[in-house]
């Protein structure tokens, strides 16, 4: 019965074990193993491409042997063009050599990483791939008139159904991707948001020369930024404009991050982020939170959601946002409503309960400014709030490290049997 037991508490642990290590590869390691695609593996890693692939499950990476990356590289491409032509060859599902010849009704259109950039027009981030017959397989990319003229070659890794590295003919040629890609420091980033839905912001930027000299500075190293969208800034342009000179500064910085953070970093990297505006004790940091898709920065005056990716190309991201974002130092929180009387209170006199709740709630109304207002915060950085923000980003940092816990504990409870 004992040896039962513990053949029962092996299986289980195994499993708890894959469950734990099933999402996890890495590509540059699996493409290590073969060295006819070095060259293709070394641009994944300086492209930054790599990581991105990392951070992702149902991936598929059609590789270039050293003789087909040659070909490419012998054009002269700057490495922003590299990136977007390797981006088009990482289709955002998974294709085994098994499921290629099994494509229904012989064809398939696939999104690719390119595509999720956001800076590729139309179809022109989708791939092509049809099954022909006596098992030839073409790839092509879908801005190309059509022309399918890269082949499967082989399987290479495949880790079913987290990754699949498959061998193609030759690099799948696309006018989009292969156009001259300007380095970071020749974008313009007031130019994107401007011509995507954040004018407002953009040219309330544009008009802030400190502002505007701090995201300059910081776009070769690594940007991202978080327009909100025309209508709710412009109907926070009043209020903006009551700011002092130096909070009006501190309140555009407070919009971009020093750091390229793609949307998948977002997705996966929740907890507190610094800002372009922090400096020392002014902390205008935000929370980074996700459920499902849907990203939400939060401050302790109010949450905004991730809309849309207007530009999302290392090491520059450009994100839209719902609404104005409130840095706490700028802005006050909302009171919370006065707690209700307790019961004794409401039996004895309910009348004079109620009428002194209410005139405590007019008494705070006028003692503290709304959200809206520009007036500094005064609560300190450790009180009840910011603890409560630190506790939710520890739990969500330590939750792989409670899993654990739970699975061994659930193997001492069958050895105790």
């Amino acid at each position: 019965m004992m040896g039962q037991r513990q053949h029962v508490v092996l299986l289980i642990f195994s499993a708890f074990l894959l469950f734990q290590t099933s999402n996890a590869h890495n590509v540059t390691r699996l493409l290590a193993k073969h060295p006819s695609l070095s060259t293709f593996n070394h641009y994944l890693t300086l492209t930054h491409l790599a990581p991105e692939i990392n951070r992702r499950t149902t991936i598929t990476v059609l590789a270039l042997d050293n003789a087909a990356m040659s070909s490419l590289l012998d054009k002269n491409p700057s490495i922003y063009t590299i990136k977007n032509i390797l981006s088009l060859h990482v289709l955002l599902d998974y294709f085994g050599a098994k499921k290629l010849h099994q494509i229904r009704n012989g064809t398939a259109l696939a999104a690719t990483m390119f595509q999720a950039t956001g800076v590729a027009p139309g179809v022109s981030g989708f791939v092509n791939i049809t099954d022909f017959k006596g098992g030839k397989v073409g790839f092509g990319a879908e801005d190309n008139g059509g022309s399918l003229n890269s082949f499967f070659v082989k399987s290479v890794e495949e880790l079913p159904y987290n990754i699949s590295v498959i061998q193609i003919s030759k690099a799948l040629p696309s006018v989009v991707a292969e156009a001259p890609t300007p380095g970071p420091s020749e974008l313009n980033i007031t130019g994107i948001m401007s011509a995507h839905g954040c004018k407002v912001f953009a040219d309330t930027l544009l008009a802030n020369p400190e502002a505007m000299g701090t995201y300059e500075d910081n776009v070769n190293g690594g940007l991202t930024v978080f327009c909100p969208m025309d209508d709710p800034f412009k109907a926070f342009l009043p209020k903006y404009k009551n700011l002092t000179a130096s909070k009006k500064a501190s309140f555009l910085e407070f919009f971009g991050v020093p750091v390229y953070q793609s949307l998948s970093m977002l997705k996966s990297n929740n907890g507190l982020m610094n800002t372009l505006a922090t400096d020392g004790a002014s902390k205008f940091d935000f929370t980074v939170q996700n459920e499902g898709e849907e990203v939400t920065l939060k401050t302790r005056v109010n949450t905004a959601k991730i809309t849309g990716t207007l530009i999302d190309e290392q090491p520059v991201a450009i994100y839209t946002i719902d609404k104005v974002l409130l840095p706490k130092e700028l802005f006050k929180a909302a009171l919370s409503p006065a707690p209700a009387p307790a019961p004794e209170e409401a039996a004895d006199a309910p009348k004079g309960s109620k009428s002194k709740t209410k005139s405590k709630s007019k008494t705070k109304s006028k003692a503290a400014p709304t959200p809206d207002s520009d007036s500094p915060a005064e609560s300190p950085d450790d009180d009840p709030a910011d603890q409560v923000a630190d506790d939710d980003n520890a739990a969500m940092c330590f939750g792989a490290e409670r899993l654990a816990v739970v699975g061994l504990s659930f193997l001492l409870v069958f050895f105790s049997l």
